[in-house]
């Protein structure tokens, strides 16, 4: 009985496809302007992917190019940043302090300063706090330059915002990470060549993994 539905369902299949094929033989100048419509979409369609992956591809290409560019430029606007002494660099710091609004900005210049190497207030009014450490571009700042700032920026300072900023290009994992639980803003070397590049100090801090060093506002 099953093996004679299924012929009898094959039967009807074959018996409809010729049926379909007499009818578009019989209505072919009604059929194959519809044809054409279907082909002409689908060749469209391939056509408007095929130009859709092309512009994503030399988009992404553009992106990683801008990204290299930026890289580069940083570097050698940096190559002029490396070449100061602690103390020339110290002073960049505060200068860049002051392009970007903050004010009674002064440099301590001396050891013993208790991490505080400069010292301004933002445009809002909130105490900053700066450590800065000239380090060689391949070197990490360790977790125990961390805590000697952590342990003086707010409490021997008060500040507000503590800044951590250096030449080399990274924290270590332990340091980032003090950083992050303890709101301290920490600008690696690409961070502070964006900045020294025109960008914005406040737009800095959300990119530094620190959550913006904004916990604290200045009192009233």
């Amino acid at each position: 009985m099953k093996k004679r539905t299924r012929r009898q369902l094959q039967g009807w299949g074959a018996a409809a496809t010729v049926a379909a094929a007499v009818w578009a033989a019989r209505h072919w100048s009604a059929v194959w302007p519809a044809l054409v419509a279907v082909l002409g979409a689908a060749l469209v369609g391939g056509a408007g992917w095929t130009l859709w992956r092309a512009h994503h591809l030399a988009v992404s290409q553009d992106r990683a190019w801008r990204v290299r560019e930026e890289a580069r430029s940083r570097e050698l606007s940096m190559a002029e940043v490396d070449a100061l002494s602690w103390q020339e660099f110290e002073a960049y710091v505060a200068d860049l302090c002051r392009r970007d609004g903050c004010t009674k900005v002064v440099v301590s210049g001396k050891s013993g300063d208790l991490g505080a190497d400069v010292i301004g207030y933002l445009a809002d009014g909130r105490k900053l706090v700066i450590q800065c450490k000239k380090y060689a571009p391949h070197r990490s700042v360790p977790s125990q330059d961390m805590q000697k700032f952590v342990g003086t920026a707010r409490p021997e300072h008060g500040a507000d915002v503590a800044l951590f900023v250096t030449t080399c290009r990274s924290f270590t994992k332990d340091a980032l990470g003090l950083a992050v639980r303890q709101d301290v803003v920490a600008l690696n070397r690409d961070l502070l060549g964006s900045w020294v590049k025109g960008a914005h100090l406040e737009t800095l801090f959300p990119l530094s993994g620190s959550g913006g060093g904004t916990k604290r506002r200045p009192s009233a």
